[in-house]
């Protein structure tokens, strides 16, 4: 099964929460697989740290839409300013009277991309 995601690009602006979404998006990509912060939030953060590159990813018109994401990233970008990340979990939830869903996402991480390394990077060393 696939873990989908949208990461998003937006810039730092004074009285905009890192841990809610912006009213305003410049670029938008989509990821189909490996979208868990584990997987493609510590890519994010390593390419902005060492400048890898990240592959997979499909650009996307700022209106698109998908109904299954599982993750939303969001990348806090301005010249001077450190880069900082929020990721949030979508979560769906169902009505019991009428049967329609309303998204209702979780902010899960805000941070510079340094802490998204050491909360999610899996250790793969002898001890862990």
């Amino acid at each position: 099964m696939s873990t989908r995601a949208q990461v998003r690009f937006a810039t730092r602006e004074e009285g905009v929460s890192f841990s809610e979404h912006p009213n305003a998006i410049h670029a938008q990509f989509y990821k189909h697989h490996d979208g868990y912060p584990e997987g493609l939030g510590v890519d994010i953060a390593e390419s902005l740290i060492n400048y890898q590159k990240i592959t997979n990813w499909e650009i996307e018109s700022l209106d698109a839409y998908h109904g299954d994401l599982e993750y939303i990233y969001y990348i806090w970008q301005t010249p001077g300013k450190s880069t900082w990340i929020s990721i949030f979990k979508v979560e769906l939830t169902r009505c019991e009277h009428c049967d329609d869903y309303t998204q209702k996402d979780k902010c899960i991480f805000v941070g510079e991309p340094s802490n998204l390394i050491s909360k999610y990077k899996l250790n793969t060393n002898a001890y862990g």
